[in-house]
């Protein structure tokens, strides 16, 4: 986190300047909402997270680049919630001073199912969301939501809308293998993916998770030769030289643009 603040301080020559800082209003960059959603048929409730940001800024995916803020949530104080899982609608990629960022401009609906700890009670939802968001300079914010969760609700177009707006399996975008190969290097280890798989778009951008929270992972170095698509990377843990790494835990996300994205999980050796 501050590692990723840093760098998106650095890109923001702004912020040098703290009487120009501090004319920026978050209220005039940034508003959030949940929007309550309603119950599935398997008794959990699909809610969102609902982000306006003013014209021609942006925020983060939750692997957001070297410049980029992942967006974190704390959900102290919310009632008869078990646990959450997040549905991320396909990023897009943007290029900054020759860097790499992943995330959404002018607007995010992020559509979070909720597992009642007791499906008998209510559930409300209290969270602290910090996250950043960027135009000509970076802003880290904390936004303070909350919402009652009702039963059983009713469908929303926007949460839908961003629940098909996800990246599809590798089954559904026609992946027929894929494979990873690991090495270590002087700081950590290098994964080189091999994935057949249709095309994406004219300029593919691959991201590798690695599972660990603590690990930074580089820009992935990308290469397509017919069906069979190449990507290479590096990973940094703060012990600076090679570890374990759980392959089932690996996510590969392939972005192609026009809202074309692949997500895949898990990479087996060769």
């Amino acid at each position: 986190m501050i590692r990723a603040l840093a760098l998106c301080l650095a890109l923001s020559p702004v912020l040098a300047s703290p009487v120009q800082a501090q004319s920026v209003r978050l209220s005039d960059v940034i508003e959030g909402e949940f929007r309550p959603g309603w119950q599935t048929p398997s008794g959990t409730h699909m809610a969102a997270l609902h982000l306006h940001l003013a014209p021609k800024w942006k925020t983060y995916w939750r692997a957001p680049g070297d410049a980029g803020i992942p967006p974190q949530f704390d959900w102290t104080g919310s009632e008869n919630v078990g646990s959450v899982r997040f549905h991320w609608p396909a990023p897009d990629v943007f290029r900054t001073n020759g860097m790499q960022t992943v995330g959404y401009h002018d607007e995010l609906v992020l559509p979070i199912e909720v597992t009642p700890k007791d499906p008998r009670k209510p559930v409300r939802l209290k969270a602290s969301v910090d996250l950043g968001v960027c135009k000509d300079i970076c802003i880290p914010t904390t936004l303070l939501l909350g919402t009652a969760l009702p039963a059983p609700g009713h469908a929303d177009s926007a949460i839908n809308a961003a629940l098909r707006a996800r990246p599809a399996t590798g089954a559904e975008a026609g992946l027929d293998r894929i494979t990873c190969t690991l090495e270590p290097i002087r700081d950590g280890m290098r994964i080189t993916a091999r994935m057949d798989l249709p095309a994406q778009g004219s300029d593919e951008v691959v991201i590798f998770e690695s599972g660990l929270s603590n690990v930074w992972v580089s820009e992935s170095q990308v290469r397509r030769d017919g069906r069979r698509l190449t990507a290479v990377a590096d990973m940094v843990p703060p012990s600076g030289g090679p570890f374990a790494l759980n392959r089932s835990a690996v996510v590969v996300t392939v972005i192609g643009g026009q809202g074309r994205a692949v997500e895949i999980r898990g990479c087996p050796a060769d």
